[in-house]
Formats: C-alpha cells, sequence, structure tokens
C-alpha cells in the first residue's frame, strides 16, 4: 500500500466536488428526484474506464453518493480523470455537489495483538475483507470496522470507538454541532487531523479530517 494515490488525487486540479475519505474518494450530487438521480446514475454508468473501476453509486430521492473505490489506498491516477468525468457529467444533469453531505461512519475495534478477530467480525456481520484489518458491507450500505491494535501494557477500557470521516472544510462545523449537543472534547491534541470526543456517558468518537485535510488548507484550531 502507498500513499501517492491518495496524495495526487487531493493534489489534483479539477476535483473540488470529491472528499477523500477512509475509504476512498466520494462525492454527493444533489438532484431533484429520485428519477433524475437514477437517470444520473445510468449516465455515470456509461463514463469509459468506468466498467474496470470498483466504484460503488447510491442513488436515493434527491442525491446520488459516488465512491471511487472502498478503500483509501486503492487510489491510482486513473481515479483523476474518472472523478473529472463524473463531475462534468453531474453538471450536465444541473446536479450539484454536497461536499457536507460526505461522510463515512467506521466502527474501530481495539484490541492487543493476540486478540485481534477480523474474522469473527466478518462472519458475524456477512462482511468481506478489504485490507488485512477491516471488514466491510459488500453491499455499501454498513459502516465499515476495523481492527485498532494497541500496545500490550495498555488498560483497555473502551474496546469500541465509532470514527466520523469528513471533508476537510466540514470538521470544524460536525465538531461544533457534537459540542452544541452536549459533547465533549477528550483529546484535540491530533487536531485538526481528528478531534476525540464523548458524550455523557463517556462514549467516544473521532471526527476525522484525515486524509482530506493532508494537503489542502486545514481548518483552523476550535476557539
Amino acid at each position: 500500500m502507498s500513499e501517492q494515490g491518495w496524495r495526487e488525487f487531493l493534489s489534483a486540479e479539477g476535483i473540488n466536488d470529491w472528499v477523500v475519505l477512509h475509504g476512498g474518494a466520494t462525492a454527493v450530487f444533489r438532484v431533484g428526484s429520485l428519477g433524475k438521480a437514477a437517470r444520473l446514475a445510468e449516465a455515470i454508468a456509461r463514463i469509459p474506464g468506468l466498467e474496470d473501476a470498483c466504484v460503488l453509486m447510491t442513488i436515493g430521492d434527491g442525491f446520488i453518493n459516488v465512491r471511487l473505490t472502498r478503500d483509501l489506498w486503492q487510489l491510482e491516477s486513473r481515479h483523476i480523470e474518472l472523478a473529472r468525468a463524473i463531475s462534468g457529467v453531474a453538471r450536465e444533469y444541473e446536479a450539484l455537489a454536497d461536499r457536507s453531505a460526505v461522510q463515512e461512519v467506521q466502527v474501530a475495534i481495539a484490541a492487543k495483538r493476540d486478540e485481534i478477530d477480523v474474522d469473527f467480525w466478518r462472519a458475524v456481520l456477512g462482511y468481506l475483507p478489504m485490507a488485512d484489518d477491516n471488514a466491510v458491507d459488500p453491499l455499501g450500505h454498513g459502516s465499515t470496522v476495523w481492527m485498532q491494535e494497541i500496545d500490550a501494557s495498555k488498560l483497555l477500557r473502551h474496546a469500541m470507538h465509532i470514527d466520523v470521516s469528513v471533508a476537510h472544510d466540514q470538521a470544524l462545523v460536525r465538531l461544533q454541532a457534537a459540542l452544541a449537543a452536549g459533547g465533549r472534547i477528550v483529546d484535540d491534541s491530533h487536531a485538526p487531523e481528528y478531534w476525540t470526543l464523548a458524550d455523557r456517558a463517556g462514549n467516544r468518537v473521532c471526527i476525522v479530517s484525515w486524509p482530506d485535510g493532508s494537503t489542502r488548507q486545514q481548518p483552523e484550531g476550535v476557539d
């Protein structure tokens, strides 16, 4: 695996509609109805080269979500041209990109090296492997599960937490909304790559702008 693919994608011109999440490059386009979303999906499917890519499209009442890969590390140079082509077709159909709607929710399961049990989670969820340390919904609907190895000497208190991967320009918006709803910051030492928050009961969640903010202007710190 290499960072070259996703770093090239982030630095490319003409891909402002797209957000690089943990699961790869993703865009949401708003249209007027389910029928228009279906027609846009059909037009996108006719783009040359798309049939050889692992593109996942989800349509709903007034939107289409397009993911170029199922994993961050699968991004390649060819995906840049595909992203530009998809955005071009979306403009022809008068669809508007909505970066604020782009997100991916992951479940991180912490375990020590000898207790990592990704096969169990794949089996119980009916998920498939995308990388050695994760499990993905084959239909693309459910959250990705990934195994987080912790130091053997570390006391395991929170065996699970949620990662919310969002656009770099939406991280502070999401953070401020969570704080206004009663959340609290547990750790901001890695900001603006990610913030760790907790609810009143202590359940933890990370708001993550990495990797989308890696080569772009980062959001400013929290006041």
